[in-house]
């Protein structure tokens, strides 16, 4: 039995080097939600308030277990506090790119950045 190395040329490799590279170089291009404009926080699907990204400023938002901090600063937004039991949101840390989200499940609160240019990616397809 032949090694399936033995039947590649070296055309073969040269198209997968190749469509490596353009995946490579595309990836982090085509990727990207942009800048972020504003912060969307909501509750329990409900829009609570809309932040825009070139202001400082710092919410509480009541949730089902308690009161989270929302902290923006010119061009991000973080979770800055939450009652959660595990902190996922507050571990995010600082969000700086269009579509980035932190989700406090526990609190029934989301952070999200949104853009001028609507992208799509696997939360909103």
């Amino acid at each position: 039995m032949t090694s399936w190395r033995a039947l590649l040329r070296p055309g073969d490799w040269l198209v997968a080097a190749l469509a490596a590279a353009a995946v490579a170089v595309s990836f982090p291009l085509l990727w990207r939600g942009g800048p972020a404009e504003k912060a969307v926080v909501k509750r329990d699907g409900t829009v609570v308030a809309e932040l825009p990204l070139n202001i400082t400023k710092r919410i509480e938002v009541q949730g089902a277990l308690g009161t989270s901090v929302i902290e923006v600063r010119p061009g991000r937004a973080r979770v800055a506090a939450d009652p959660g039991p595990r902190q996922y949101c507050v571990k995010q840390g600082w969000l700086t790119q269009a579509n980035a989200v932190a989700i406090c499940a526990p609190n029934h609160v989301t952070l999200a950045l949104v853009g001028a240019k609507a992208s799509y990616d696997s939360l909103n397809y």
